[in-house]
């Protein structure tokens, strides 16, 4: 499967959790004009349900939202062995040394700054989709290696 406007296969998937509707859709352009497979969730507890069933090799989450803000989807997201490793980019407009902090206890790989620089946003997709990866290819090696011995 191709994205649209590309010719190269999809690149990696990416679940996009924001309550602002502007936000998800033009974030979901840009990654998928990029060539990655986009998976939108409009708030916390949308996101918990789409990874119970869904795969993403990364995650950008907006940390102010109703209901269930950033914080607590990764506080979720990392008690849980299936996502514990995923990596998380917090998108937020709040760019203090204690929401860094915050985010950075929590196991936040990434942070981008909103309004988003679509170059920064691509380098640091990029960069935790290529480490997600590797880290599967390096556990299926170790599983291979594990069956031989």
């Amino acid at each position: 499967m191709k994205a649209a406007g590309t010719s190269d296969p999809l690149l990696g998937s990416v679940l996009v959790v924001d309550d602002d509707e502007d936000s998800r859709r033009l974030l979901s352009h840009l990654l998928e004009r990029r060539g990655y497979s986009v998976v939108l969730a409009d708030g916390g507890q949308a996101a918990l349900d789409v990874l119970s069933t869904t795969n993403v090799d990364v995650v950008l989450l907006d940390v102010m939202m109703p209901v269930m803000d950033g914080f607590a989807v990764c506080r979720e997201l990392k008690k849980a062995p299936a996502t514990a490793s995923l990596p998380i980019i917090l998108l937020t407009a709040r760019d203090d040394m204690e929401t860094r902090a915050t985010g950075m206890n929590l196991g936040v790989s990434e942070f981008l700054a909103k309004p988003v620089n679509k170059e920064e946003l691509f380098l640091r997709v990029k960069t935790q989709v290529e480490a997600r990866q590797r880290g599967r290819q390096l556990d299926q090696a170790q599983r291979r290696a594990d069956q031989i011995s």
